[in-house]
């Protein structure tokens, strides 16, 4: 059994490198996200002609600043797409952990039983323990990842209708927050895997 519970530790060294890449995917996503409302406000201002003041003399000005701006937006829009794109491969990646993590108590030549499944020795885990943290920190970021992908897709439809900015600072809290991943529970997962590396 000890040697199982090892196994799953290797895994969670795994979880963790994931985690680490999930947190600079969301400081870049909140940039990204950042630099996009602040287009969106801007697209607002920039419609109304009474704000070019002596600048509305000069032919075309409007339409090329909206345009360059349209073309930056739809930029920032793009990379957020791509960022989505490798917040789901870390989903992929701890989804695959899991299928692991129970392929090796199904795959073993000798059948665990449940009691063997938490059975606890010294202040290792079981690796019950192991089984229900793997799964529970995949379904946290999988959830959070399809948070993600709707508040990117509310964020394209604000954009579309120049909402205002109660839309884009609530969408925003929603990003910054993860609310489906709360720290102190990811904590107490590693702690309870990790127990006998921290005594």
């Amino acid at each position: 059994m000890e040697v199982v519970v090892k196994k799953y530790q290797q895994r969670f060294r795994k979880v963790k490198e994931e985690m680490e890449n999930w947190n600079e995917l969301q400081s870049r996503l909140i940039s990204q996200f950042t630099n996009a409302s602040s287009i969106i406000q801007r697209l607002q201002i920039l419609q109304d002609s009474k704000n070019y003041g002596a600048l509305q003399c000069v032919e075309g000005i409007q339409e090329a600043v909206l345009l360059k701006q349209m073309n930056s937006l739809q930029t920032i829009l793009f990379s957020m797409n791509e960022t989505m794109e490798k917040f789901h491969s870390v989903v992929l990646s701890l989804e695959k952990l899991v299928r692991d993590g129970r392929q090796l108590i199904k795959g073993g030549s000798v059948q665990i039983t449940v009691k063997q499944l938490q059975q606890r020795i010294g202040i290792k885990p079981c690796i019950a323990d192991c089984l229900d943290g793997l799964n529970l920190l995949s379904e946290m970021h999988q959830s959070e990842y399809r948070l993600k992908l709707s508040v990117i897709s509310a964020l394209s439809a604000v954009a579309l209708k120049h909402s205002g900015s109660d839309d884009l600072g609530a969408l925003q809290q929603l990003l910054v927050d993860q609310p489906n991943i709360p720290k102190e529970e990811v904590q107490f997962i590693f702690d309870i895997i990790f127990a006998e590396e921290m005594a």
